[in-house]
């Protein structure tokens, strides 16, 4: 099991380097437009080494000179994806059952369109892969955590070099979407504070989409998992 590589950055600032390498890296982003997808696209603008974003989104993303933004509705992965190569993939795509309207609307979201756009992504060459998935994602588990796990193992079926899963508790983040179960969620664990377990604890976007983006960008080969817990600890 992977443990926590990673110190969790200041919202303002960017990714910290030892050095200052040639940007080389052309980053695929998928959910750029959520909580921790749109902070991995705020950190991988900054980053030094990622020479180009391609995130694919529904709706127009403010325009910056590393940014390609597709405006697809995913109806194809390669179209999405505009047919040019990646070199790695960070996917914080996510919606709840709720918004989704169903049951099978919700697994089309959280698992099957990530596991079709890697596909994809690997196919054009990415070799290392990051995705956001949920504290508990287990194939015993609720009808959301069961598709998480299966996301997880879609994945994990594509044989991407570099395979990272992050598995976060509540996220603390300000949402433009209506989630009164995670906003209980939230309230209860700051009000019990220390009390809470600590891979029970919400954990920042920033530091998530953190981790999501390092572990893309270092690429280290083998599969980890980070648990909540492990989010954003050094």
């Amino acid at each position: 099991m992977f443990r926590g590589m990673y110190a969790q950055p200041s919202p303002a600032m960017p990714i910290a380097t030892d050095a200052e390498p040639t940007p080389s890296i052309r980053l695929l982003l998928l959910g750029a437009t959520g909580a921790v997808g749109s902070e991995v696209l705020r950190l991988a603008l900054q980053h030094p080494q990622v020479q180009q974003v391609v995130a694919p989104t529904r709706r127009a993303l403010a325009a910056h000179p590393k940014l390609v933004n597709p405006v697809t509705d995913f109806a194809h992965a390669e179209q999405a994806l505009g047919g040019k190569p990646v070199d790695a993939v960070v996917c914080a795509l996510g919606t709840t059952i709720k918004q989704a309207g169903s049951q099978a609307a919700f697994a089309s979201v959280d698992r099957d369109l990530p596991v079709a756009l890697a596909r994809e992504a690997r196919r054009l060459g990415a070799r290392s892969m990051a995705l956001n998935s949920s504290l508990g994602a287990s194939a015993t588990g609720n009808f959301y955590l069961r598709t998480k796990h299966q996301a997880e193992e879609g994945l994990r079926q594509l044989g991407f070099d570099s395979y990272t899963v992050v598995r976060p508790s509540l996220i603390d983040a300000q949402r433009t979407d209506n989630r009164p179960g995670e906003r209980v969620g939230l309230w209860v664990s700051h009000l019990l504070g220390p009390l809470v377990p600590r891979r029970y604890r919400p954990v920042p976007a920033s530091a998530i989409a953190y981790t999501l983006l390092q572990a893309a960008l270092q690429g280290t080969p083998g599969e980890r998992v980070v648990e909540s817990e492990n989010i954003g600890t050094a």
